[in-house]
């Protein structure tokens, strides 16, 4: 499922883009976004938007809270962000009104919080790779709408983002020229910096309104300037938001197709009428299984959590595995009679009767983050029995997670009180 985070620059702070309309209040713990998210479909694809410096442009570049603005998107279920942005020309040949797909950017900044981590655990230390700040698939559909537009555009640019809310000095200016810049803004880079340390695809639509102040046959640049050549242009960003969203495909589009489609299906089994679908294909699959481990470990690198919880016996399999990738703790929650020492149990009702799953004592402390893994969510008795085992040690779920959901069994009802992610949905079984 893909949702569009758009965050709008000067000029696009709350355009009438969005069908079915309405406002969302979030809080994160970096303190309240810059606004209100306003939610809705474009084309039919979810889309918040988010005002940088809040609806009024009332927020000056440095107080900007990046932290919140990115984390609320994230906290949101957004999968990519598209930002908007009016910079100055560093470049003669890029011109009023051009548009630049940003492909790095140098930050200048001084005094912007820019990484969501404020310590590190005991001898692991987190550096986020930056090497390519802004998300390739995302800049090759912008360049490819941008000419099917025929909108004039650069494919690539380096953006140099400085503190602001001042303008440059021709010193500056210049300074900035020499280094490779090509144009010029106070916020992509500490957005851009955060978005990829939280895992979310980030790309940037930079209109240029302004040749800040290098050219000496140019009017140093202004505000009313910017504001007024980011006016005559901006149905041309509007046209290009509204075409490229529907093209966007989630970032794990074909790793899911593909490990779907090395789940072998057996008809009629174990009885007349059930479509087993069977994990066992895939997990003979080499191919299958890394991409099924690639995708895991993207979903959960940047998610709290203390302890992955493994149910017998597939989540054994694909609980380890992340486990292991992702350096946590790893638990068993098994069939009565199988774990040695103290253990507890939850029973749970099935179709003619009841059966029990057990844990471990002290395998789980008060207050730790559980992950739940298995391999498929059908009516769900097993794993909201797991739940109330990690709750009565005290531990908090933090989201129940399998391969496949078979939506018809009504499963996630049964769970309702907790987050559940499912890989793959098999409708109609």
């Amino acid at each position: 499922m893909v949702k569009i985070g758009i965050i709008g620059g000067s000029g696009l702070d709350n355009p009438d883009l969005l069908q079915d309309a309405s406002d969302l209040e979030v809080a994160t713990p970096y303190g309240k976004p810059s606004s209100a998210l306003r939610v809705g479909k474009i084309n039919g694809v979810d889309v918040v938007i988010l005002a940088r410096h809040g609806r009024e442009h009332t927020i000056p570049p440095t107080q900007v809270n990046f932290r919140a603005n990115i984390h609320a998107l994230k906290e949101v279920g957004c999968t990519h962000i598209l930002a908007t942005t009016a910079v100055g020309s560093l470049k003669s040949g890029i011109g009023r009104g051009d548009f630049v797909i940003i492909d790095q950017f140098i930050d200048f900044t001084r005094h912007r919080a820019v990484s969501f981590k404020e310590s590190f655990m005991p001898h692991k230390p987190e550096h986020t790779p930056m090497a390519e700040p802004f998300d390739s698939s995302l800049r090759e559909v912008l360049i490819a709408t941008s000419q099917e537009l025929g909108l004039v555009h650069h494919p690539a640019g380096t953006v140099v983002t400085i503190e602001g809310p001042r303008f440059s000095t021709k010193a500056e200016s210049r300074m900035f020229r020499a280094w490779g810049a090509d144009v010029i803004n106070m916020s992509v880079a500490p957005e851009a910096i955060l978005a990829n340390e939280i895992g979310l695809p980030y790309a940037a639509i930079a209109m240029s309104t302004d040749y800040d102040c290098w050219k000496d046959d140019e009017a140093p640049v202004t505000w009313d300037d910017i504001l007024k050549v980011f006016g005559e242009n901006v149905e041309k960003v509007t046209s290009l938001l509204v075409n490229v969203i529907p093209k966007i495909k989630s970032p794990s589009h074909d790793r899911i197709a593909t490990i779907k489609s090395k789940i072998k299906t057996y008809s009629h089994w174990p009885k007349e009428g059930i479509m087993f679908r069977d994990i066992n294909s895939l997990l003979n699959d080499a191919e299958g299984l890394n991409l099924l481990t690639e995708e895991l470990v993207s979903r959960y690198a940047n998610m709290d959590i203390d302890v992955i919880a493994g149910i017998e016996s597939r989540g054994f399999i694909t609980g380890s595995l992340l486990a292991h990738q992702l350096k946590k703790k790893f638990v068993l929650i098994r069939k009565p009679g199988k774990l040695p020492g103290e253990t507890i149990s939850q029973e749970y009702t099935l179709e003619y009767g009841t059966d029990k799953v057990e844990i471990q004592k002290h395998t789980i402390n008060p207050g730790d983050k559980v992950l739940l893994v298995d391999d498929l969510i059908a009516t769900a008795g097993t794993m909201k029995a797991a739940a109330q085992l990690v709750e009565k040690l005290g531990g908090q779920v933090c989201e129940c997670s399998v391969v496949i959901e078979l939506p018809d069994l009504n499963g996630r009802e049964v769970l309702k009180d907790y987050n559940v992610f499912s890989l793959i949905k098999f409708e109609g079984d």
